[in-house]
């Protein structure tokens, strides 16, 4: 019995302190920008990526393809995005923030990416062989793209007496697909100064 009381006196002990260090979790915003650690978060790609596509658009060769195309709105697609930093960057959220703001600008038309467009390809392969006759969607009548956005994410850290200075160069280069020329070339750029707090002993 003794025994039997030990052990549950042991396990009441565990339970609170499982409850006392536990964490604190608060639901933000998705929108709300956040910066605890400063490496490249969700806020630089939203903002780097808006930034970027709107003056990307905003230069002459949407309106110079369009004079050349009877009025045709450009297709774009976009490539690799390369993460030339230190750190782990996921650049599928990053070119993920790109192709939203791409599409929603009404500007161009958008294609779909290589992986997706090999998956949609072996889809019309299986309607061909079970779908209904005059269901299936026929090979060979994709629109190819006019135009690519490839990049890279680079950065430069440096630190002295508990503080640190991280930079992010964001580059990004349109590259007319038929010709290899380059019709526009961005660059943004992303300081950060991260503080750290001495606490006494």
């Amino acid at each position: 019995m003794k025994k039997i009381a030990a052990y549950f006196i042991v396990a009441l002990f565990a339970v609170g302190l499982f409850a006392c260090s536990g964490a604190q979790v608060s639901r933000l915003d998705s929108g709300e920008q956040v910066d605890l650690s400063g490496y490249w978060n969700d806020t630089d790609s939203q903002l780097t990526s808006q930034e970027m596509i709107k003056d990307s658009l905003s230069r002459p060769w949407v309106q110079v393809f369009m004079a050349q195309n009877k009025n045709k709105k450009p297709r774009v697609i976009v490539g690799q995005v390369l993460n030339k930093t230190e750190e782990h960057i996921t650049t599928e959220t990053f070119i993920k923030d790109l192709e939203r703001e791409l599409i929603n600008s009404g500007l161009v038309t958008f294609v779909a990416s290589s992986s997706q467009r090999d998956e949609i390809r072996a889809e019309r392969d299986d309607q061909a062989a079970n779908s209904r006759a005059g269901t299936a969607k026929k090979q060979g009548m994709e629109t190819a793209a006019d135009f690519m956005v490839k990049g890279q994410i680079n950065s430069i850290f440096d630190g002295k007496q508990g503080a640190q200075l991280k930079y992010y160069q964001v580059e990004l280069e349109l590259i007319d697909i038929e010709t290899n020329e380059k019709v526009w070339i961005g660059q943004k750029k992303i300081k950060k100064v991260i503080a750290r707090k001495k606490y006494k002993a």
